[in-house]
Order: structure tokens, then C-alpha cells, then sequence
């Protein structure tokens, strides 16, 4: 069997997930906090036929002679660069400038981390907590609910999140204080859909803001989203390009079927 019919058929593969990646950027291009993705290859074994050597009277083979088998996908690499801010003048849609991830609880109070910050007042009981388009709480700097008092006015959060209002007097409280998160790895976390991230071995354990004066955790502004780093023209140009090298790979599939139609005819 020759070699290029696996070859080509590996790179077809590798293209196909090339082109799902690059749909799904293209999909969530309006989608809050969204970062893009990019799929990583590597090359599969080479068949050595000549191990190069040194060449010595008259004999060896400086260069070797190898034969390579394809392609394989390694990974896919998530870029957490920075998307535009814009402005929407709500009061809790916040938007992190900077590194920097919030932390929400999920229903079966397990942990998540989103740069979504679209969120809203939901009553639970006789309180009113800040949570997520979804319904998840979002956490405070000391790992809580964050209570949002029935008949403050004015409310105001500060770049690093603190939370003041004005009470029924008109007196300004602080009401709590939003927290932030970052990692070591922020690439090995894992998306788990809704804007979520969950922490894995790979982007090891969360590191809260502690102090005002701790670097790395980007600053919270008011009344912004973040929304999807994705460039359209960018990604157009790389699913082009993906394009023509999957028609590629077919033509080198097709070239193959047809020499070994011509080696069989030899028989005849």
C-alpha cells in the first residue's frame, strides 16, 4: 500500500478538526468573553529507509533518507487575550480588563470560572443575590453568595470589585465585594460550555485576590461586557486556507488511487 494514500488520509483528518475549530470561533464571535481556539499538529512517524552518517571513502549518507507518515492533532490551544470591551451602562455588567477570572458556584455547588460578566439579581427566598445569565451565584472575594439589598440605590463597583450603595437613607454602604481568580496555566483549564471553565491538574489550583495590591488580576470595570476576542477576517482567511489544504490531501488521494490503477494494468 503506498504511503500517501495514509498521508493524505491523515491530513484530511487534520483539516477536517482544523475547520471545526475555526466554525466554532466563527460561531461565537458574539458571544460575551468568548476566547478563540486554534487546533496545534505535529507530524506522525518517519520510516527510516538510510540512517545518515558520516560519509567515508566513497560510502555513507550525510542526509539520511526518511519517509514521513503523516499528520496528527496534538491540541487545541484556547487564547485568553483580551477582547473589546463595549459598553452596555448596566449596572452589573462588568467586564475584566486583564487577566482575571470569576468565580461562580453551579447547582451542584462545584466551582467554575467565566470572563462573562453579564449578570443580574435573582430573588432566592427573601434575598436578592447577584448571579449569572444561568442562575449561578456568583462569589465573593471571602468564597460567598453576595447579597444585594432590597432598596439600595446608586450602586457602584470599583476596580476591584467592591460593591457600595447608597441604603434607604441615603447612607453609602459597602455591600460586599466581587471576587477574582487567576491561574498559573489559564490554557489547561477546561471549557464546559455557558462560558464556564473548569480547573484541572493542567491549569493548576485557583489563586484568589487577596489584597488591592495584588498583581496579574486584571481590574473590573462597570457597565462593560467583554466581548469574543475572535477576528472574522482572520479566521475567513484561516478556513480558506484550511479549505485548499483539505482539496489538496483529496488530489494527493486521488494521484495515489490512480498509480496504483496504472501498476495494476501492468498486468494485463
Amino acid at each position: 500500500m503506498m504511503r500517501s494514500l495514509w498521508s493524505a488520509s491523515s491530513g484530511m483528518l487534520a483539516q477536517q478538526l482544523n475547520v471545526d475549530i475555526i466554525s466554532n470561533n466563527l460561531a461565537n464571535v458574539n458571544t460575551t468573553g468568548y476566547k478563540k481556539s486554534r487546533a496545534e499538529f505535529k507530524d506522525l512517524l518517519y520510516e527510516t529507509v538510510k540512517r545518515p552518517n558520516v560519509y567515508q571513502q566513497g560510502q555513507g549518507t550525510p542526509v539520511g533518507l526518511q519517509v514521513g507518515h503523516g499528520v496528527r492533532s496534538s491540541a487545541t490551544t484556547r487564547d485568553f487575550t483580551g477582547g473589546n470591551l463595549q459598553q452596555t451602562g448596566n449596572t452589573f455588567d462588568l467586564a475584566i480588563e486583564g487577566e482575571g477570572f470569576f468565580m461562580v458556584e453551579k447547582p451542584d455547588e462545584t466551582r467554575a470560572y467565566t470572563r462573562d460578566g453579564s449578570f443580574k439579581v435573582s430573588l432566592d427566598g427573601a434575598d436578592r443575590y447577584l448571579v449569572t445569565s444561568e442562575g449561578y451565584y456568583v462569589l465573593s472575594a471571602d468564597e460567598d453568595y453576595i447579597v444585594i439589598p432590597e432598596g439600595y440605590s446608586d450602586i457602584s463597583i470599583s476596580g476591584d470589585g467592591l460593591i457600595t450603595g447608597l441604603d434607604e437613607d441615603g447612607t453609602p454602604e459597602e455591600i460586599g465585594q466581587i471576587g477574582l481568580v487567576k491561574f498559573l496555566n489559564p490554557e489547561g483549564l477546561l471549557a464546559t460550555g455557558n462560558n464556564l471553565f473548569e480547573e484541572t491538574s493542567a491549569s493548576g489550583e485557583y489563586q484568589l485576590k487577596e489584597d488591592t495590591t495584588d498583581a496579574g488580576y486584571g481590574s473590573i470595570i462597570q457597565g462593560f461586557l467583554e466581548m469574543a476576542n475572535v477576528q472574522v477576517v482572520e479566521e475567513m482567511v484561516n478556513l480558506i486556507t484550511a479549505q485548499r489544504a483539505y482539496e489538496v490531501n483529496t488530489k494527493a488521494i486521488q494521484t495515489s488511487d490512480e498509480m496504483l490503477a496504472q501498476a495494476n494494468n501492468l498486468r494485463r
